[in-house]
Order: C-alpha cells, then structure tokens, then sequence
C-alpha cells in the first residue's frame, strides 16, 4: 500500500523534518559551548578534581541518541516501527469495531 500525499501533506512532512534537524543542531551547538565553558570553569577553579567530564559524557549520550532518532539511524524505535505500530493499533480497532457489530 503507497501512501498518497497532498502537495500540502508532503510541505508539512517537509517542514516537520527540517525543524527535527534544526533541533538537532541546536542540541549539538549547545553541547559543544556549554561543555567547552564547563571544561574552562573546572580547569580554572579546580584542576585537582576533574568533574567537566561527567556532563560531557551524559549530554553526550543524549546528543547521540537524538542524532539516531533524528537520521533514522535507530535500529529499534525508528519510523518504520512507529508506522508498524500505528497500522497494527488501527487494526486491533477495526477488528474490536467486527466483534461488537
């Protein structure tokens, strides 16, 4: 079964798209200088005990993680399997609707 989009359906799509990567970059910049101003702070105030590395790793995952979601990356989750689950969910529907008529 192909899906038929509007022009308009296909804009939106489109534009949805773009403001997923638009999202992504701006993680990834935040990440970038907040980080940087983090190591400068510990490596300044207390080079002793290193801690800069911590938010570094966590935001890191983070970042990866939305960067799969946003590529399509995700083996597990991805948009295949939201669309699997949508037409798996409209059909238990349907079939719930067969039963009580």
């Amino acid at each position: 079964m192909e899906n038929q989009y509007t022009e308009e359906e296909r804009y939106f799509i489109a534009k949805k798209r773009v403001e997923e990567i638009k999202g992504f970059y701006g993680n990834l910049i935040s990440y970038i200088v907040v980080n940087c101003f983090l190591i400068a702070i510990n490596l300044t105030t207390s080079p002793n005990h290193l801690w800069f590395y911590w938010p570094l790793l966590w935001w890191g995952f983070g970042v990866v993680f939305h960067g799969l979601k946003v590529f399509n990356y995700m083996p597990f989750l991805g948009k295949d399997w939201e669309e699997r689950k949508v037409k798996e969910f409209m059909e238990k529907e349907k079939q719930a609707k067969k039963t009580w008529e």
